[in-house]
């Protein structure tokens, strides 16, 4: 995918969140906006997987079921980490970091939906490999 399918898929992707956020506001639970924002974007066809399984590869072994799971991966490109959180903390940014390096994706979104305005709930990371 060029970066600007990237570019213009994310803008897909946040326009939905929006959406829920709109209509939902905050203070529901993560599994609810998770829900809502899965609905609003296979509403726009696009690929949606939730709860994608990552991989750690360690001392050369390729460990499969450790618990890790990113929530929604869009189009096998753009990985998403749902939150509906009074603050983020410095661990939910190093988790999607973490998230993107092992699953060797360029770019991730965390979104807090726990905020009065989305924009301040959307942070954007992008990992170079």
């Amino acid at each position: 995918m060029t970066q600007e399918e990237l570019n213009g898929l994310a803008r897909k992707i946040l326009d939905a969140a929006f959406r829920v956020h709109t209509a939902l506001g905050p203070g529901l639970l993560e599994t609810a906006y998770t829900a809502c924002l899965v609905y609003e974007l296979r509403k726009m066809g696009l690929e949606v997987r939730t709860e994608v399984p990552v991989p750690i590869v360690y001392d050369g072994t390729k460990l499969t079921d450790v618990g890790y799971r990113i929530d929604i991966l869009v189009s096998n490109e753009i990985v998403l980490e749902i939150k509906s959180v009074d603050a983020l903390a410095p661990v939910h940014f190093s988790q999607i970091t973490s998230y993107l390096k092992l699953a060797n994706r360029r770019l991730g979104f965390l979104l807090n939906f726990n905020v009065e305005s989305l924009r301040d709930g959307i942070h954007r990371r992008v990992h170079r490999f």
